[in-house]
């Protein structure tokens, strides 16, 4: 994937080295086609006032259980957009610390199950023992919505480890740039209002990679693989996300090690507590008009 490019989720994702190691995701099967994204479907639009209905068609997203598995454990079943279901299973298993880096993986096939997509995720044998060990397998199916689905106890919530280094300022011309390129960068989004959207943008507001997911968390865990698989550096740019920015994915971010992270729509006080402790800076609000700035380091 040539950086300077948008790249939409239509297809696998960029196949430049990863770090930690060119030949860890040497080993990628995948289904003989892609399943649709979209179809089109009937229904009858009524208008408010008086008037006759009217039958029409239009897009709906396509949502399907997404089941992950480590080796020979099934770890989740996660409802999902069927696409860019690399970057997926590399960005998730990041995000839930089942890896540390894409050197952990050995190979990811995808293949076609009961009900939908079937992601098998073929773990260096360290990265497996410990999964194993710790026990940390879910044990209900991932909403669509929903971050921390199937985690027993506090303790077992998705917490990324202290980011290093800082945040160094994101200029408010690039923030806008990002934003303004954003709506070109989601052609699921556009045939179906229905799909959320995170894009990895440089630091001058170009944007180099969007995903789209009917699931927010989905979205930003397939940007974080595709960027592993690039062998993106998280200093060299800032997260831009489409949904409201709640502590799960501010973890996220952090755990790729986004120092700036941009939401369209507001925080809740978890993510601002988490970024603050990350010492990230958090822009939300962000619209044609301006933007608010929530949380940056230092203040």
């Amino acid at each position: 994937m040539p950086w300077g490019e948008v790249a939409v989720s239509a297809g696998p994702g960029p196949s430049a080295s990863p770090p930690g190691g060119a030949s860890a995701l040497a080993q990628i099967e995948t289904l003989d086609g892609d399943p649709p994204t979209s179809r089109e479907v009937e229904a009858r639009r009524v208008p408010a006032g008086e008037g006759r209905a009217e039958e029409v068609s239009r897009r709906v997203a396509v949502e399907m259980p997404v089941s992950l598995v480590y080796g020979f454990q099934p770890y989740a079943v996660m409802m999902a957009t069927p696409a860019d279901l690399e970057d997926f299973a590399i960005g998730f298993s990041l995000t839930e610390d089942v890896i540390r880096a894409t050197a952990d993986i050995r190979g990811i096939q995808v293949e076609e199950g009961e009900g939908g997509p079937v992601v098998t995720i073929d773990l260096v044998p360290e990265r497996l023992h410990a999964l194993l060990a710790n026990r940390r397998l879910r044990n209900t199916v991932g909403r669509t919505g929903c971050g921390v689905c199937g985690v027993e106890e506090v303790s077992g919530l998705p917490l990324a480890a202290r980011r290093d280094g800082s945040a160094p300022p994101i200029a408010r011309e690039a923030i806008h740039r990002a934003l303004a390129g954003l709506s070109g960068g989601q052609p699921l989004n556009a045939a179906t209002r229905a799909t959320h959207a995170a894009a990895w943008a440089a630091r001058d507001g170009q944007l180099m990679l969007v995903r789209e997911d009917v699931g927010r968390h989905n979205a930003l865990d397939k940007l974080i693989g595709a960027l592993l698989r690039a062998g993106a550096d998280p200093a060299e740019g800032f997260v831009v996300i489409t949904s409201r920015l709640s502590f799960e994915m501010v973890e996220k971010a952090a755990a790729f090690g986004a120092g700036t992270v941009v939401a369209i729509s507001a925080p809740t006080s978890l993510a601002l507590d988490r970024a603050r402790h990350h010492g990230m800076t958090l822009v939300a609000i962000a619209r044609d008009d301006g933007h608010m700035v929530f949380t940056e380091p230092g203040a």
